[in-house]
């Protein structure tokens, strides 16, 4: 652990404690650096961190001073498991990607960071060289399971984790949801019992409802994130035939699950024995030195599919994902024939090149520091200037803020009126389908603050302001 966290890791134990109250100043950071016998830099670091996460806040030539409420608390939700037997969100799904695919729409909906972060210049360079040769082209030594010198490196990337990992239990894919949805497809039947969190991505709820597949939903913990108890009854009570979760970097909340409840549901799932496909594609967008493990780590019985993918790293253009599919390797490579054959053939020869000099790295650590950095700037901005009745949830991983407006404002209302305004944001009813949780947007904010970026997130405030305003019918 780095000074700079330890620091804050003490300083954060002093405001859940109560020894620091809401609204107290810090010390100065030169006091704080007598007191706590660190540098300058470190503690300047440590106080950013702890603003970052909400915990503190800073006024101009005042110091910083602690946050009336720590921000970083999971929503609180209706605490009971849901049956959902019929699900019909595709529509909507298909309604909402047409309305912000316009160039001239600003990206807040967007589910992929900012271009200008992405597309690294060394693997477009790479890209250039190899489509100059055939040999690159060839689909024969790329077809399922993929190309294996690319299986190989990934690999290698999960035994670096602890992970013992060998390249036949990789299968390349076209992105991260392929490989979602080819495990959930290879492991169910329609009429089977699938698990998913009542608040999740929405190509989950898409691959439900095209299998035909009933679904149950496990509520988030208001503190954990993860209702561990919530989640031994479902599994004791309705026959489960496998889980989708996304336990790191969550879509769209944005915790990450503890390893001690990671364990836990590792053990129930073997206990019980049921499948899980781990949703694992932000899994490099962590910030501070420390990688979380993913469900794979805690998996003893090749009962985990673990899929990831680069798009959320590389860029939407660099479509490439993977399945560590263990024995249903086999089984997904048949229904990949039958369906999109084979991921491309030489964005997978590139990747090879590029993972193997270790330029994925480098681009890797860029990409999170200028992801903390801009989320950061959005997260004090909408503090600063939303209505003191809507809350942020802000995490130290990815580049997506939750925002609970008040329960009288609508979330679709709210990004009804402004699309209409070219700026796009991403209403809760994509991600949960219950009445009772339909006041939340998912915002991007892995944009550079620039006065577009501004003007689109003022107008957002200035629509929620006068939306709670108005008296409820």
């Amino acid at each position: 652990m780095y000074k700079s966290e330890q620091l804050a890791q003490n300083l954060k134990l002093l405001i859940e404690n109560g020894t620091w109250k809401a609204h107290s100043k810090l010390p100065s950071l030169r006091e704080q650096v007598q007191r706590s016998g660190f540098s300058l830099i470190t503690v300047m670091n440590a106080y950013q961190e702890l603003e970052s996460q909400g915990l503190i806040y800073s006024k101009e030539k005042s110091g910083y001073f602690v946050s009336e409420q720590v921000t970083t608390q999971i929503p609180q939700t209706h605490a009971v498991v849901a049956l959902n037997p019929k699900i019909e969100i595709n529509s909507l799904v298909f309604k909402y990607l047409k309305s912000i695919q316009s160039k001239h729409i600003s990206p807040l909906g967007s589910a992929f960071p900012d271009s200008q972060l992405l597309y690294p210049p060394k693997l477009t360079q790479i890209m250039g060289q190899l489509s100059r040769n055939r040999h690159s082209y060839d689909q024969t030594t790329n077809l399922p399971p993929g190309n294996l010198e690319l299986r190989k490196l990934i690999a290698q990337r999960y035994c670096m984790q602890g992970i013992p990992t060998d390249a036949e239990d990789i299968v390349i894919t076209s992105g991260g949801l392929e490989a979602l949805n080819l495990s959930l497809q290879a492991i169910t039947q329609p009429g089977d019992y699938i698990l998913l969190q009542q608040t999740i991505f929405y190509g989950a709820w898409q691959a439900a409802e095209r299998l035909g597949l009933k679904v149950i939903t496990l509520p988030e913990h208001p503190q954990h994130g993860f209702d561990i108890e919530a989640f031994e009854q479902v599994i004791q009570t309705y026959p489960i035939k496998v889980c989708w979760f996304m336990l790191n970097a969550h879509n769209p909340i944005g915790f990450t699950i503890s390893d001690e409840i990671k364990y836990k549901i590792a053990k129930l799932l073997h206990e019980h024995q049921i499948h899980l496909i781990e949703d694992d594609v932000y899994e490099e967008l962590f910030y501070g030195s420390q990688k979380p493990f993913p469900m794979k780590y805690f998996d003893q019985q090749n009962l985990v599919l673990h899929c990831s993918s680069f798009s959320k790293t590389l860029g939407s253009g660099f479509r490439m994902g993977w399945v560590y599919a263990g024995k249903f390797s086999e089984h997904i490579q048949h229904l990949q024939l039958m369906s999109t054959i084979s991921a491309n053939a030489l964005i997978q020869s590139a990747l090879v090149e590029f993972l193997s000099h270790y330029h994925y790295e480098k681009h890797l650590r860029m990409l999170r520091r200028a992801l903390e950095k801009n989320k950061k700037q959005f997260f004090q901005y909408l503090k600063k200037y939303l209505p003191k009745d809507c809350k942020v949830y802000n995490y130290p991983s990815g580049y997506f803020l939750w925002i609970q407006l008040p329960e009288k404002v609508s979330s679709m209302q709210i990004y009804e009126q402004l699309i209409q305004r070219q700026i796009g944001i991403a209403p809760s009813p994509l991600f949960n389908v219950l009445p009772s949780h339909q006041h939340f947007i998912r915002m991007n904010c892995s944009f550079e603050w620039t006065e577009k970026i501004q003007h689109a997130v003022d107008q957002f405030v200035k629509i929620i302001d006068n939306t709670s305003l108005k008296p409820s019918v």
